[in-house]
């Protein structure tokens, strides 16, 4: 888990809501996989995690990531949850605009929205991959994936 880290001057979230970043990384894709989270509250990261998923593909590392980062985000609300990732298909796929044809990611998506009821209201929203919250979590997927490779 990381320290809080401040992040200045930066509009990351508003006071009444907990916002969640998530990314995941495919080396290979498939191949090598992990997701990773960061929370931001109050414009403080709160926490954040990664982890290693196996052999996957981009899309699933992606939605490894949202499934994990909201079952977190219960720790810090109940209430409204703003989720930001810059996967414009998990975000188009998960707010209707995509329609979901490939029946792993359909079951991905369920166990999102089946998640998602745990929240008095939760926002999609895709941000650049530049965002400062996404290359942390893009970091802490690399990092995982750096130290699976050594393990091996």
């Amino acid at each position: 888990m990381m320290q809080r880290e401040r992040l200045e001057g930066m509009a990351v979230t508003a006071t009444d809501t907990v916002t969640l970043y998530t990314d995941g990384a495919s080396r290979g894709n498939p191949g090598d996989a992990a997701w990773a989270y960061v929370i931001v509250q109050d414009g403080s990261v709160t926490a954040s995690r990664s982890g290693f998923i196996g052999t996957a593909t981009n899309n699933v590392a992606e939605y490894h990531a949202v499934i994990n980062g909201l079952e977190a985000a219960r720790a810090f609300t109940r209430g409204r949850l703003e989720v930001r990732s810059d996967s414009e298909l998990v975000v188009r796929q998960l707010t209707g605009r995509y329609r979901i044809t490939k029946e792993h990611l359909a079951d991905l998506a369920d166990e999102v929205r089946q998640r998602v009821r745990t929240f008095a209201e939760v926002r999609f929203e895709s941000v650049p991959r530049e965002h400062p919250c996404i290359q942390i979590a893009d970091r802490l997927c690399n990092e995982t994936l750096d130290a699976e490779r050594g393990r091996r």
